[in-house]
């Protein structure tokens, strides 16, 4: 775009200038790092701890190397709270900056999944309903609260400039979300009359033309998958990038019930096409599941091959039908891209299940089951090429979050994203440190005088630990539980041991309980495995974090017996490679809740004992912010009564 050399640490300075902030080491150590990365085509890993302006320290290369290159980048999140942020507001600063000093327009764009906005042609009613009376409803009498809130959101998509979900507020359920907008894959495209006003499609064109595409890990995963959804990118940089292989598993997770035979049937026969037996065989699947039970597939039994060879069957002939049927309005072709859509979905499932991939291990199966009511479920073991070779191969690559070193090592993630593969060249790790001084600013604390938690939980001796906790800070914590069931057993006997408000993840909206936490220092907030990532409540509010015990993964969940397997093949002990690991980047982000503003103060209390008694403790602490760390309970009872409000004294 540019003859004029573009200087990242001028156009730093013009944004930290514009904000009103001031340049941090390790922000500045980030820029040239993660510019040198674009520049030489390198792969690079940044952990930039808490406060160092981390988005500002890969935006401002990023952006002055698109501006000079003029290819363009794809920056991921997992959160929708950084999208917005970036979006927002950290990407027009920086745009700003660089079209102040050099003259030079750097277009930024954002990009969802399709069926994050609503299709307006599902509003109007041009595409077959899940469930016609749900949709259908008007706020008459006797309507349900998700019928009501389609009705909401049908009306807010007619006056909407964006389409985008996360512009409906209030927001909707998934359920009533559904019924105004679809899945990619059943979209009729050009044959769609409304394409020229499509949200989806006019941000897929936007982001064309972009020269930063602001996306999320799960596009990452379609793209991955060998699925073209993005725009061509010429380097990607990864935010919150501990999360990234987990969110690309999830999506690249399929899934089979009884009830989505019977969906398919149904739109079968309101075409007039015959429902192939589907019904029946929707029944023999739920039998067979409920007969299997929870549990990890590494084989299908007969009876399960048997339902799904003859579900492959029907599904391929009801495909031939629905080849045949006429497209001659908009409404049949609709449907016909619907149908054809669900039944190569589920054609392409059954293939995979009926395969090799299940018994020699490259794809985990497994059943569960949710009110009585049992799914098949198959996921790849591995994502590690996928990412290396349909994202990361040939481009340059930059993956950053506060917490990507496990045991004191990046080994572990650059292996977890491909960057070990030999067609991926040389990475490099870099640790850009925190402007907070952790040792100085909190307190480590493991309650090593507890017994270890069993396979029960723990007993009273934790719960009262928590309450004298609580009772010395006079409130200010957030408290970390790896069950919903031990948080709401810890909150109960909080609330009757204590006069101080306690929230309860589930007992309302998540931003409604973090709002409230935030307004009162002397609230807590007790919950699971969605707070101990991304929530941000700075100041005195959040003096003290509470964690129930190590993170470990259940040993029942197939994926990670299947990721244990493949170790033990590999020669890497099992534990130490996958449940530690996976264990030690949850810890350091739940421990990372306490000190978000260099001013804050506080105590990371862990009780799990196992922390400082086990051998891999030393491991699971090498990866936790370098606080000052002790088991002295009566040392943490005063530091706590000292941080309390003077009114809780």
């Amino acid at each position: 775009m540019s003859d004029e050399e573009l200087d990242p640490s001028e156009v730093l300075n013009h944004v930290v200038d514009a904000i009103g902030g001031s340049r941090r080491e390790g922000q500045d150590h980030m820029v040239d790092a993660v510019h040198e990365a674009l520049t030489n085509e390198g792969h690079l890993m940044v952990e930039a701890g808490t406060g160092t302006g981390k988005s500002f320290g890969y935006l401002v290369p990023a952006m002055v190397w698109s501006a000079q290159s003029d290819q363009r980048v794809t920056i991921s999140t997992a959160t929708l709270a950084l999208q917005r942020q970036i979006i927002q507001q950290d990407a027009p600063a920086v745009a700003d900056a660089i079209h102040d000093i050099y003259g030079t327009h750097v277009d930024v764009a954002l990009l969802k999944g399709w069926n994050n906005y609503a299709c307006l042609r599902k509003v109007d009613g041009g595409y077959p309903e899940d469930d016609a009376l749900l949709s259908r409803a008007e706020g008459e009498v006797g309507a349900t609260a998700t019928g009501e809130d389609v009705v909401r959101a049908r009306e807010w998509a007619l006056t909407s400039d964006t389409g985008d979900r996360d512009d409906l507020v209030p927001g909707v359920s998934d359920r009533a979300w559904q019924q105004i907008s679809i899945p990619k894959r059943e979209c009729i495209g050009e044959s769609c009359p409304l394409r020229h006003e499509c949200f989806p499609l006019r941000a897929r064109v936007e982001a064309d033309d972009a020269d930063i595409v602001v996306t999320n890990h799960a596009l990452l995963g379609i793209q991955a998958s060998g699925t073209p959804v993005l725009p061509e990118s010429h380097a990607y940089i990864v935010d919150e990038a501990h999360d990234l292989v987990d969110r690309v598993t999830n999506q690249l997770t399929r899934s089979m019930a009884g009830y989505d035979l019977r969906s398919v049937a149904r739109m079968l026969r309101q075409t007039g096409l015959d429902d192939e037996g589907l019904p029946d065989l929707s029944d023999d699947l739920s039998d067979v599941l409920a007969k299997t039970g929870e549990q990890r597939i590494t084989k299908l039994s007969d009876d399960l091959g048997d339902v799904i060879a003859r579900i492959l069957g029907k599904i391929q002939a009801a495909g031939e039908s629905v080849s045949g049927l006429s497209g001659g309005n908009e409404e049949q072709n609709a449907t016909k891209q619907v149908l054809r859509s669900r039944l190569v979905e589920l054609a392409d499932l059954c293939i995979d299940l009926l395969g090799e991939a299940v018994e020699t291990g490259s794809r985990v199966a497994w059943t569960s089951e949710f009110n009585d009511h049992y799914t098949l479920y198959l996921a790849p073991l591995d994502v590690s090429a996928s990412i290396a070779n349909n994202l990361f191969e040939a481009t340059p690559v930059v993956l950053t979050s506060a917490t990507l070193q496990v045991g004191g090592s990046f080994d572990a993630v650059a292996t977890r994203v491909g960057f070990t593969y030999p067609s991926q060249g040389q990475w490099t790790g870099l640790d850009v440190g925190s402007p907070f001084e952790p040792a100085k600013q909190g307190i480590l604390y493991v309650a090593q005088h507890l017994n270890p938690p069993g396979r029960n939980g723990y007993g009273e001796e934790h719960l009262a630990e928590i309450v004298d906790l609580i009772r010395a800070s006079g409130g200010g914590a957030l408290c970390l539980f790896t069950s919903r069931l031990g948080a709401e057993r810890a909150a109960e006997y909080t609330r009757d041991q204590l006069d101080l408000p306690v929230y309860v993840q589930g007992e309302d909206q998540l931003p409604t309980l973090l709002g409230k936490f935030a307004e009162d220092p002397s609230a807590s907030l007790f919950g699971t495995i969605s707070l101990w990532q991304g929530v941000d409540v700075p100041g005195d509010t959040c003096r003290l974090v509470i964690i129930d015990r190590i993170p470990f993964p259940r040993p029942d969940d197939p994926l990670i017996q299947a990721r244990n397997e493949a170790a033990t093949r590999a020669g890497r002990n099992p534990f130490m490679s996958v449940s530690a690991t996976q264990a030690a980047l949850l810890l350091a982000q739940g421990a990372g809740r306490l000190l978000r503003r260099t001013t804050d103060r506080g105590v990371v209390a862990v009780l799990d004992s196992r922390l400082r008694t086990k051998r891999y403790g030393g491991f699971l602490m090498a990866s936790l912010p370098k606080m000052w760390p002790t088991t002295d309970r009566d040392v943490v009872i005063d530091a706590l009564a000292r941080l309390a409000p003077d009114e809780a004294r």
